[in-house]
């Protein structure tokens, strides 16, 4: 069995990972700051260049703290203190490769516990063969699809209707967006399911699908993981990764297209 050595297990693959991770986070949270009185309560603490708590008091998944490593202990309480002071729970998130069991000490002393992983997952594109496919797949190059993508998008994330028009105006900023490609896939004529590509740095980030339920279990997340990963070879990438809930439909997806994990998250949240 030959062995791939350019995606062999490193620090520096893990880091550069994180590092186009946390590009496309800051890019998103960007552009939700944007908005006129910060509304979405977006914040950050910057450890370092590389380790930073992301935060918005409405939209509690990106409460994130990425990068942490070996020495940081002695920033963890600073960064509960300042959640805390917006009424906010963080998750902190260890990797393989920059845990230190004194992370590990200071966090459990103030009051946090593993719960849970998310896998993260890789591929070079030319791994992946060419599959035809039945399935319709746009990308977003014009505002009227991109009033479709938003469509298959609130749909997706089961955003209620009342909360459809401010939701929508705040994912609009993301047409043409540097870096970013939108992608929408049709069933039966209709929007269906959403997805982006993220491109920086030659890294290939697969980020944020979300299908219609109406539409699920029909391959058109697979379908459009095949696409984005094409796409990103033709973007000149080393690589392309993602991420999902362990052992979930996305996990299992990416395993169908030829993806393989690379490594495990832990995320830490309060007891």
């Amino acid at each position: 069995m030959s062995v791939n050595h350019r995606l062999m297990p490193s620090l520096d693959l893990l880091q550069r990972i994180l590092a186009v991770d946390l590009s496309y986070t800051v890019s998103r949270l960007k552009v939700l700051e944007s908005i006129p009185g910060n509304p979405m309560g977006v914040g950050y603490r910057w450890v370092d260049d590389t380790t930073v708590g992301l935060m918005s008091c409405r939209l509690p998944a990106f409460n994130r703290v990425i990068g942490l490593r070996a020495g940081h202990e002695r920033h963890l309480k600073s960064l509960c203190d300042w959640y805390r002071e917006h009424n906010v729970e963080p998750t902190f998130e260890i990797v393989p490769g920059m845990f230190d069991a004194s992370l590990g000490r200071e966090l459990a002393r103030l009051g946090f516990f593993q719960s849970g992983f998310h896998a993260a997952m890789i591929v070079e594109p030319h791994q992946i063969a060419s599959v035809e496919s039945q399935i319709q797949i746009e990308r977003v190059l014009t505002s009227e699809l991109m009033e479709q993508f938003l469509d298959a998008y609130v749909a997706g994330w089961g955003v209620a209707e009342q909360y459809h028009s401010q939701f929508k105006a705040n994912v609009r900023p993301w047409f043409g967006r540097a870096g970013w490609s939108l992608y929408l896939a049709m069933a039966d004529g209709r929007p269906a399911a959403t997805a982006i590509l993220y491109v920086h740095e030659r890294v290939g980030y697969l980020a944020d699908a979300a299908t219609d339920p109406s539409f699920r279990r029909q391959g058109l997340q697979l379908a459009l993981i095949r696409r984005r990963i094409r796409d990103a070879e033709a973007a000149g990438v080393d690589f392309v990764f993602s991420g999902a809930h362990l052992l979930g439909s996305s996990h299992r997806n990416m395993e169908r297209a030829g993806m393989r994990l690379q490594f495990l998250r832990a995320k830490w949240t309060p007891t």
